[in-house]
């Protein structure tokens, strides 16, 4: 069973409650506790139950999540965190329908997922664009693909262009733009699908420090002028913090929810904000006893 916790401010003598009644553990301050619900009352994404196993290509099986039970705010920025291997990447796959867990249910809207469709978008580590295609021609790929007339796809991907800030490079090849721009088309593209849901799998990795704070002022006013729900998998605890409503730290394989913070520090945020720098590292402390963990199983102890 997850720990859900709120973090607004630096704290001095932080209180581990239990109500009563079954239900969260909250994490109180006076003055700003902020008491979690035990279950989200609309529900965009629920994961019930959700495991995931398999077999390596030795012959060994493997599990790579367990037993996960979460859902997911319509409207809400959720991000995902965890040591390497905890099977973040793979709890994406799964709600985007690219492949299917081995007992649980994940439903959207309600309705159970059947494979990958429109609603569910991902972005993926390495983007997927198309060199071969000017950054409006892959705009429109994924309209084309539902069918959007000609001149329909043209002032969809025109506009989606102007919200990413980049419709005088709408003639450009890909690799004529920097990795921030290439990012900005990547997320125009699935924008302009209309998704409910937009999953993002470690988009600004690797980018340099600047580019990157430049795209979370970008995502956060994207995000709060489409009212998309976010599903967000980083490495970096700041940037989780610095984006998140809330955050969700992952245990070493088998992946399995070990808490949840509700970040309520007030927007907008900056990543080198003092009160950012005190959530991440609260976070970062839990954190680093799974990273532990994982480092015990590669090299042993």
């Amino acid at each position: 069973m997850s720990v859900q916790r709120s973090l607004s401010a630096p704290r001095s003598t932080p209180i581990l409650h239990k109500p009563a009644s079954a239900g969260p553990i909250l994490l109180e301050q006076p003055g700003i506790a902020r008491p979690l619900p035990a279950s989200v009352e609309v529900a965009k994404i629920s994961l019930a139950g959700i495991s995931l196993a398999y077999r390596t290509n030795s012959g060994q099986p493997l599990a790579a999540l367990a037993n996960i039970n979460l859902d997911v705010r319509a409207g809400e920025f959720l991000c995902i965190v965890g040591p390497s291997g905890c099977g973040k990447s793979t709890l994406l796959h799964l709600i985007a329908g690219l492949s299917r867990p081995s007992s649980g249910n994940i439903r959207v809207n309600g309705k159970p997922i059947r494979g990958a469709g429109t609603d569910r978008i991902l972005i993926f580590q390495d983007l997927g664009l198309f060199p071969w295609l000017t950054v409006r021609q892959n705009i429109e790929f994924g309209l084309k693909m539902k069918g959007l007339a000609r001149g329909e796809r043209e002032v969809k991907a025109r506009e989606y262009l102007r919200l990413v800030h980049l419709s005088q490079f709408e003639n450009s090849y890909t690799h004529q733009l920097s990795g921030g721009m290439r990012q900005r088309v990547a997320l125009a593209r699935a924008l302009a699908l209309e998704p409910d849901v937009l999953l993002m799998d470690e988009p600004f990795a690797a980018l340099d420090a600047q580019t990157r704070d430049l795209l979370h002022d970008e995502l956060e006013r994207i995000w709060q002028e489409t009212g998309c729900t976010i599903v967000f998998v980083t490495h970096n605890v700041r940037e989780a913090v610095r984006l998140g409503e809330r955050v969700v730290l992952l245990t070493f394989r088998p992946g399995t929810t070990k808490q949840e913070y509700s970040i309520g520090l007030a927007r907008p945020r900056h990543i080198e904000q003092t009160d950012v720098a005190a959530a991440a590292r609260e976070i970062l402390e839990c954190l680093r006893e799974e990273i532990t963990r994982s480092r015990d199983a590669e090299y042993g102890k």
